[in-house]
């Protein structure tokens, strides 16, 4: 029997919002339309027509013929949709009469096949927020989803998602209602069962759909659906070898744009699921993300590969974790003496000299070297005589910076048949405070080298001149930074120092035991450094480098008794020293303890509002911007914004360290770090003075060690500017975001403001400074806290710049003041950027290694490449901002995953060389 078209299209546009048409189309335009077709597709369409027809058929037979062959012809047509199918094309008139027919009828399994067709001709022709696909998906069979397609199976997957947000929130309302009916009408009823209920038959649903994406690659879209019904440990049911591994990077990607403390539920799935596949060197560093030791020790104990172990070894030393090595880790004494030795950092040293004697820079250089006057004008020489102690001072530190952990330089330690007569000369050609810094320059000269850097310190303790001690003992604790060792020679050698009368020696030795032990925890100074706070005579110097060493010995450990200290030490004092510039340092030294710890901070955030007026707003910022710092929280970076926005007196000084907060919240991640710099320049344009002065020294943090060129230009435009303080800061930050670099166009512009200020001994300081900063480590370091493809953060590392930058808010009085060596806190955030492989005996192994720009590939399908615009080279190699390293050959195996720093290399058994 042919079908009745006419019947057929006149009972579809008698339904409501289907037809595209308002009227019934005549049928001189069906006829136009039906011309207008194919053969092919003309027979398709009546052939669909009479499959409506038919499913209407009183006949439950004639029904499941036409229902089997209707879900036939969409199946094969939904199974990759690049445009929207003939067969949903042609069957969007009937959608409607199709509706309404399977309302009329009664409940069987021809009921539910329809109800399946339905479920996907709703895919196109469902009103806007309907949700009518999910609504006959759960009416329907249970069937393989799948086989419609994958657009069905995402449409699906979204509508579950706005469904399951409703049903959560009626949910939580009937809750209200039955608490509300407790407490005010004493009648006890139950919460409203068929509401939870049916989100249970969402979550079946959704197991089809992940397994359906997992299995075809799709492992963002799963994670997305888990993420928005909020089971996320159904993943783990669901992962395998051939998808974990997008699974996770994809897991760890997105925490990054969660809140709290959904990010961290995230990051766990992930560290299980890593775990679970023996990949434990991904899954130490997502431990060392969420700074859980337990994690740390299971990783260890999880895995029986002792060359493993040592990677993971090479890993904490180089995040600067203190952790202890116990039986339960390693039973074996000698292979534990092992793992200690190189969490403890004690080859660092070796490795540097390795990595410089391979790029062959082993050679001394001065800071003449650096300063090359011989390419500018006659201006800046004329000028040398101004200020020479100044200048000197200035070298001291360009040496310092340039020649760090080499061991060797022109100025300090020149050799011994020179007849300048050894360092001496030119300790003494500082004066009075110039000598500490002097003498301390010899620390980072020979940094990471505990042995032979206290053997040459050691002479300096004998002098008669207090400066020179106090450098001295600021020597040790560079030379010990980041170096653990069992016989704690630096505590031994500061320990008797830090009760002296003078105040520069115990400052000295006060910033000695902050730098070599921090992040360490270590009671026995936290105690001897509390009992300094605690000290009425001692002056207000003194407390506050207490305070910040304790910030740096305890960093993020939320340590109740030293933030009780710190407290009380702020609350006892004057008015008058409430005024002085190193009083911002005790504030510093309290958000230290709470670094990166988020809401822990809150009890102590409350408490500073007890404190004294004058530095209450600044404690408030300086412990809001520490606690969230590296977090990339958005509503943080509002509040603080929303403190700069405000036009005050300028007497107040809060509104500096909340510039700072915004560049230590938003430099987590790349898209926060560029909103944060756009931000930064309406705060340029529209902010007072005390904002434009910290605006540079932000800048700064955001790309510290990487220099970009928009942030260049800007710095470069405002080093000129007319408020000093502000050029200084810029100035400073021009060295920042070159440092380790040798950046040949940062290196110019500081040669031609060299040249610029040659009258202002200030400002040509500051550009020397900045000049061995650009230069530090003769280029092979960094002093960048992010590390392991920029997914650590340091703590001890971000401390120390955080540090130094709030001593910046005040140049003049501190920097350029006599508190010029807190430029030495620096030395906690400096490493080398390489990578040195090294081979099953830790011996340095040299391999071919392709080192590119670093491509994001989260998400991608397929093995996209992780590189773009690579060279070859043999290891050991340099590691820009950016760059990222893979091996070159097959016949090695890297112990981990990310190639920075030390990296273990086995052989690759299944390796055969081509004859």
């Amino acid at each position: 029997m042919a079908p009745d078209l006419n019947k057929a299209s006149g009972g579809s546009g008698a339904s409501k919002n289907e037809a595209p048409v308002k009227a019934p189309p005549s049928k001189k335009k069906e006829e136009k339309k039906d011309e207008d077709l194919s053969e092919e597709d003309l027979a398709l369409k009546q052939q669909l027509e009479l499959y409506v027809e038919r499913v209407q058929d009183p006949e439950p037979g004639i029904q499941k013929l036409a229902l089997e062959s209707l879900r036939q012809e969409i199946r094969s047509s939904t199974s990759s949709m690049t445009s929207v199918p003939k067969p949903l094309k042609f069957l969007r008139v009937h959608y409607g009469s199709l509706k309404a027919h399977y309302e009329n009828m009664a409940e069987s399994d021809l009921k539910k096949y329809l109800a399946d067709i339905l479920s996907v001709l709703a895919l196109t022709m469902s009103a806007e927020g309907e949700r009518e696909s999910l609504k006959y998906r759960l009416l329907g069979s249970e069937g393989d989803i799948g086989s419609w397609g994958h657009e069905y199976v995402r449409n699906l997957a979204g509508e579950i998602a706005q469904e399951h947000t409703k049903r959560q929130a009626m949910i939580r309302v009937f809750t209200l209602m039955y608490t509300f009916s407790l407490k005010y009408t004493s009648k006890i009823g139950t919460i409203p069962q068929t509401e939870e209920a049916s989100v249970h038959d969402l979550i079946e649903l959704v197991q089809q759909i992940v397994a359906f994406h997992m299995k075809h690659n799709a492992e963002p879209e799963a994670v997305d659906l888990l993420m928005e019904v909020e089971d996320l440990n159904i993943l783990s049911e669901h992962v395998d070898k051939t998808n974990f591994k997008r699974t996770c990077l994809y897991l760890t990607s997105a925490a990054k744009y969660l809140p709290g403390p959904d990010d961290l539920a995230v990051l766990k799935i992930a560290y299980e699921i890593y775990l679970k596949f023996g990949e434990y060197a991904s899954a130490l560093q997502i431990a060392l993300f969420l700074d859980n030791s337990q994690y740390i020790k299971q990783v260890y104990i999880s895995c029986d590969d002792p060359l493993q172990k040592k990677q993971f070894s090479y890993i904490l030393a180089r995040h600067g974790t203190a952790f202890e090595l116990d039986d339960d880790i390693s039973a074996d004494d000698v292979d534990r003496e092992v793992l200690e030795e190189i969490i403890n950092n004690t080859k660092l040293t070796e490795g540097y000299l390795t990595l410089a004697r391979d790029i062959e820079v082993m050679e001394p250089k001065s800071p003449e070297d650096i300063y090359k006057a011989h390419l500018l004008d006659g201006r800046s020489s004329a000028g040398a005589s101004v200020d020479s102690a100044r200048q000197n001072l200035a070298a001291t530190f360009v040496n310092a910076f340039l020649n760090a952990g080499f061991g060797q330089d022109k100025l300090m330690t020149p050799p011994t048949d020179s007849s300048s007569g050894g360092s001496g000369n030119w300790l003494f050609k500082n004066k009075d405070h110039g000598k500490t810094s002097a003498a301390a320059s010899l620390g980072m000269i020979l940094m990471w080298d505990v042995d032979s850097g206290l053997a040459q310190l050691d002479k300096y303790f004998h002098s008669n001149d207090n400066h020179v001690i106090a450098g001295a003992l600021l020597g040790v604790g560079i030379v010990n930074c980041g170096i653990r060792n069992d016989c704690d020679p630096a505590l031994a050698l500061l320990d008797d120092f830090v009760d002296k009368e003078d105040p520069s020696i115990r400052i000295g030795a006060i910033m000695g035991l902050g730098i070599a032990y921090a992040g360490t925890q270590n009671e026995q100074i936290c105690s001897k450094l509390s009992g300094i706070l605690s000290d009425a005579k001692a002056p207000l110097d003194v407390i506050a480098f207490s305070a910040i060493s304790l910030g740096l010995v305890c960093v993020s450990s939320c340590n109740e008794e030293v933030a009780q200290a710190i407290i009380l030490a702020l609350m006892d004092r004057s008015e008058s020293e409430l005024q002085e510039p190193l009083i911002r340092f005790l504030p510093l030294g309290l958000g230290l303890l709470y670094l990166g710890k988020q809401e822990r901070v809150d009890a102590t955030a409350e408490v500073s509002k007890t404190f004294n007026e004058k530095i209450r707003k600044y404690c408030d910022m300086t412990l809001l911007s520490c606690a969230y710092a590296g977090t990339g929280n958005v509503l943080k970076v509002q509040n603080l914004l929303g403190h700069c926005a405000e036009h005050l007196e300028k007497s107040e000084t809060h509104q500096g360290p909340a510039v700072l907060g915004i560049a230590m919240i938003a430099m987590a991640e790349e898209l926060g770090l560029e909103m944060a710099i756009r931000s930064l320049e309406h705060l340029l344009q529209y902010g007072e003075q005390n904002i434009r002065r910290a605006v540079p020294l932000a800048l700064g943090l955001l790309c510290i060690s990487n220099p970009k060129v928009n942030v260049m230009d800007t710095l470069s435009r405002l080093s000129h500017d007319t408020d000093s303080e502000v050029a200084m800061a810029a100035v400073f930050s021009l060295g920042l975001i070159g440092a380790g670099t040798n950046n040949a166009r940062i290196a110019g512009m500081l040669r031609n403001l060299s040249s610029y200020y040659y009258k202002d001994a200030t400002l040509l300081f500051c550009v020397r400074i900045a000049q061995g900063l650009v230069h530090l480590g003769k280029g092979l370091l960094t002093i960048n806290p992010y590390h392991s493809d920029r997914f650590l953060l340091s703590p001890t590392a971000l401390a120390g710049l955080i540090t130094m930058l709030h001593a910046c808010l005040d140049m003049k009085a501190i920097i350029l003041g006599k508190y010029h060596y807190v430029l030495y806190f620096l030395v906690l955030a400096m490493q080398p950027r390489m990578l040195l492989t090294v081979d099953e005996n830790l011996k340095p192994l040299s391999v071919p290694v392709r080192v590119g720009q670093a491509v994001d590939v989260v998400g991608q399908a397929g093995r996209p490449k992780t590189i773009t615009g690579f060279q070859t080279h043999s290891t050991p190699v340099l590691l820009a901002a950016g760059d990222r390293a893979e091996l070159a050959t097959e016949k090695y195996l890297p112990l981990s995953p990310i190639l920075e720093g030390f990296v273990i290399l086995k052989e690759n058994p299944d390796y055969r060389e081509d004859l």
